[in-house]
């Protein structure tokens, strides 16, 4: 669209400098809307900059010109310079920080209107109105732009804090199974000790290995939980990073209404029901033998991936005629889960918020994993995760 809008531009203006070469007042006119259409096309990186400059401009050629010089025809130039300062507007209204939004829309929408004074004061009565007009739909453009925007940005943080909040609560259940198992073994160590039972070293070692691995255990969760919910706290962000109020979002993490209360325990054995249960289209487990006991957050949040994979499934590949499901060691005694359809995305397309693989990143991040989707070579879509395992008290 740029290089199309460039070039129609650059057409235009170039014909109306072949029209008016010959007077230099007007040449300066082209050369006005030139840097108007120059702003326009500006990347990102530099447009508020070119905004400026090109409001800027705009208004002191029409000062200098109306003082200064008497225009006896109208210029093609002009309808290319309001043109391209109307979209600089829309595009600065869409993407500018609040604290300059204003000032930066009222020198804009002053070069606009004040166009016709280049001619005379009539003309400027005559055109003010029309060209007011222009002016409001341009900023409404680019206003709702900017509350598309918004409210996307609050979706997908809503999204990741639900998100965090969920493995949060998990690793609370996580922190008071280790506690328990700290306070059994505690007191099963101090009953043996008043009944005058002897305890040889070795079992004296193994129980107070117990404790010592539950209390690791018990921490490294904890650390965890706190992180999440400090982080799940942060509010009162700009636009562009909206972490609005607390809310829950029905629906947000991708079809998981109502998993408050069937959270997945810190075993494969719910991964295997759910996997037998999801028969349209068939999907098949693969566990490794080698895989051994993993951790409980680890276990949760793998089951926690399938889950939202095969519901991607169910939503957007009607088509699949299999799904394949496998959870295995990786290089470096990592986990590895992967979901993957022969689908080709064709079929029923239910609704979905699109924040659910949103939601799964944050979750997968914050213990230290990785997450890739996207579509496979041979056909069809992936889903595969990594855990790193190392410095959560897993044991082969």
């Amino acid at each position: 669209m740029r290089v199309a809008y460039g070039g129609f531009a650059a057409l235009y203006l170039l014909a109306g400098l072949i029209a008016v070469h010959h007077e230099l007042p007007q040449v300066w006119l082209i050369g006005f809307a030139a840097a108007a259409n120059a702003a326009a096309l500006a990347p990102a990186r530099w447009q508020l900059r070119a905004a400026v400059a090109a409001g800027a401009l705009s208004l002191l050629g029409t000062a200098y010109v109306s003082a200064a010089v008497e225009l006896h025809q109208s210029n093609p130039g002009v309808f290319a310079e309001i043109g391209g300062l109307l979209i600089v507007i829309a595009r600065t209204v869409w993407k500018a920080p609040r604290d300059r939004l204003v000032p930066l829309a009222v020198l804009l929408g002053a070069a606009v209107l004040a166009v016709p004074l280049r001619w005379s004061p009539v003309a400027a009565l005559v055109f003010t109105a029309p060209l007011g007009i222009t002016v409001a739909v341009a900023l409404g453009v680019g206003l709702y732009l900017r509350a598309v925007d918004a409210r996307r940005a609050r979706s997908l943080a809503a999204a990741r804090r639900d998100e965090r909040l969920e493995l949060a609560r998990d690793l609370h259940d996580f922190v008071a199974h280790h506690v328990t198992g700290i306070v059994v073994q505690a007191q099963a160590a101090r009953f043996a000790a008043q009944s005058g039972a002897v305890q040889s070293p070795g079992q004296l070692d193994t129980m107070f290995a117990g404790i010592e691995k539950a209390g690791t255990e018990a921490l490294t969760s904890m650390r965890q939980m706190v992180g999440l919910l400090r982080d799940a706290q942060h509010t009162g962000a700009a636009d562009g990073e909206a972490f609005g109020a607390a809310g829950t979002t029905g629906g947000t993490a991708g079809g998981a209404a109502g998993e408050a209360a069937t959270r997945p325990v810190g075993d494969l054995t719910r991964l295997r029901d759910l996997v037998a249960g999801f028969t349209d289209p068939p999907a098949t487990l693969t566990l490794a033998p080698d895989l051994g006991p993993l951790p409980p957050e680890v276990a949760a949040s793998v089951h926690r991936v399938v889950q939202e994979s095969l519901t991607n499934v169910r939503k957007h590949a009607a088509d699949a005629a299999s799904v394949r499901v496998a959870v295995e060691r990786a290089a470096g005694g990592s986990v590895e889960v992967s979901v993957r359809d022969d689908g080709q995305g064709r079929g029923r397309r239910l609704p979905s918020s699109g924040f659910g693989l949103a939601g799964l990143t944050e979750r997968v991040d914050a213990l230290g994993g990785r997450l890739r989707a996207g579509p496979r070579p041979e056909g069809g879509w992936e889903v595969v995760a990594v855990f790193d395992c190392s410095g959560l008290g897993v044991r082969r």
